[in-house]
């Protein structure tokens, strides 16, 4: 795949669209029940990735190698994760992540891993990215968050939420997932929103969640697709709490298998904007 890239940059809004405010009645969740949405008036956080170099270091900081237990993260994966320019730059108002074939540290595959953990945190609220993905058989890219408590509430007690989980030889479909006490891994609620006749990796979509008290909506391009409640899981509710951000590119792993002889490298993710408001819930 040619990796070379044009965009044109959207610039951030104080006030959300009526578009997420109307979503309320879209029938895409394929339920008759009352959604439960949020008025957005309050943008806390925004990464419009304007400076070129390294991510704000103020926002990002990395995970690096392969997991703390030296396992691929827990899921197999390959890569092994820095914080070099040949990973993660951000350049010409784009953050890129690239996953590479090479051999580094005893791996075959590097990437990158961004999180905010530590420099921004929150409970609640609307946070969304615009993202192009890449394209071939072993790629798993992912924009999510993780409760700021794992080190003392080992996961999945302290909770996760998978904004867009993607399978770089399924181009047209996402993942929405959550994972807790009792539904974690494969038993993770998770729903997929597919696009009809377009792909993830020829354009720019916007991914996001609006997450408050007993319930988190998830959308693509402000289509709402799923709406997670407490309801909808099998154990407990750990979603309460403040969250960071993740932004990563797995190569292989129990998910997406390993590459094969058609996966072309490098491959890259990237990122126009990271944004996240504060909300008002209503119901």
């Amino acid at each position: 795949m040619n990796n070379s890239y044009t965009y044109k940059k959207v610039k951030a809004l104080q006030f959300p669209s009526l578009l997420f405010v109307m979503l309320l009645m879209v029938s895409s969740c394929e339920t008759d029940d009352v959604q439960t949405v949020t008025t957005l008036t309050n943008l806390v956080m925004a990464d419009e990735f304007d400076t070129e170099g390294a991510p704000n270091p103020s926002l990002w900081t990395y995970d690096l190698g392969r997991g703390p237990n030296g396992d691929g993260w827990g899921n197999q994966e390959l890569q092994y994760y820095t914080d070099r320019t040949e990973n993660v730059k951000v350049d010409n108002g784009l953050l890129l992540i690239t996953a590479q074939e090479e051999s580094f540290e005893g791996a075959s595959y590097t990437s990158a891993r961004l999180v905010t953990r530590g420099l921004f945190e929150q409970t609640y609220g609307r946070f969304e990215a615009r993202i192009r993905l890449p394209y071939g058989k072993g790629l798993w890219p992912a924009f999510w968050l993780l409760g700021n408590d794992c080190a003392q509430n080992i996961w999945p007690q302290c909770g996760e939420i998978d904004i867009m989980e993607y399978l770089g030889d399924s181009p047209n479909v996402v993942f929405g997932t959550v994972h807790g006490p009792g539904y974690s891994a494969a038993e993770g609620e998770t729903k997929e929103y597919a696009l009809e006749d377009d792909r993830f990796d020829t354009g720019f979509h916007v991914f996001g969640i609006e997450w408050g008290p007993d319930y988190i909506n998830y959308y693509v391009d402000g289509d709402l697709y799923n709406q997670i409640t407490p309801d909808d899981v099998v154990g407990e509710w750990v979603f309460d709490h403040p969250f960071y951000i993740i932004l990563n590119v797995a190569v292989g792993g129990s998910f997406p298998g390993s590459p094969n002889e058609e996966t072309t490298f490098p491959q890259t993710m990237l990122v126009d904007y990271v944004r996240v408001y504060e909300n008002n819930i209503t119901d």
